[in-house]
């Protein structure tokens, strides 16, 4: 329980989750390393790839030697069989598109943050029952800032990051926060395509660098 507590802390401080998915461990490195130099201490790396447990494990073995304090969590797990893989592998969180029991139970035996993905008042209930306190709303774009408001009263007790459809834009960000979401998940809005293909990472980093400390400021 300390170290879920300890991931879901980190990510509320933070405010943002980058999260990204490459094939080439070079360019995930690369990714990593600006994002970490800029400040971020938490990061999501997507399983949605025929590399994601391999590039994953190379990264956390970087993170050892190189990037100390950072929390390398997995996203898009779908089954309990990649839970434990990437558990085996390093994972310091799981994050999910949806609520599933069997990750849930994996998650809960290894002691690990679990992050599942809800669109609804059952499937929050669900999840909260289930013992989940962070969970992710998916997709934001078509849920709106107004959701939150609207479910945070009936779901005390339970810190809501959203994904899917996030500016990066002040107004946008500032919306969210003001709905009472404790972190959004940024992915191409961040690390952009345009960025990898000129690859860019020191604007990545400036650019992230900025977008904390204008998170700090709204939350």
């Amino acid at each position: 329980m300390e170290t879920e507590q300890y991931s879901v802390e980190k990510v509320k401080e933070q405010g943002i989750l980058p999260l990204f998915y490459h094939d080439d461990i070079t360019v995930c490195i690369h990714i990593t390393q600006a994002l970490y130099a800029a400040g971020i201490r938490v990061i999501e790396y997507t399983n949605r790839g025929p590399k994601a447990l391999e590039n994953f494990s190379q990264l956390v073995q970087e993170r050892n030697h190189s990037w100390p304090g950072l929390l390398l969590g997995i996203g898009t797990v779908k089954t309990a069989s990649d839970a434990s893989a990437f558990i085996e592998a390093g994972a310091d969180l799981l994050i999910s598109p949806v609520f599933d029991s069997s990750i849930c139970d994996v998650a809960y035996l290894q002691k690990i943050l679990w992050i599942p993905g809800c669109m609804t008042p059952t499937e929050i209930h669900t999840a909260a029952a289930a013992g989940c306190t962070m969970i992710k709303l998916f997709p934001g774009s078509l849920l709106g800032p107004g959701f939150i408001e609207s479910i945070r009263p009936v779901f005390a007790g339970i810190d809501f990051v959203v994904t899917g459809g996030v500016e990066t834009g002040e107004a946008n960000l500032r919306s969210w926060f003001a709905a009472g979401a404790a972190g959004v998940g940024l992915g191409s809005k961040l690390i952009s395509k345009t960025l990898l293909e000129q690859q860019d990472y020191a604007a990545l980093e400036n650019k992230t660098r900025n977008l904390l400390a204008l998170v700090k400021q709204l939350l």
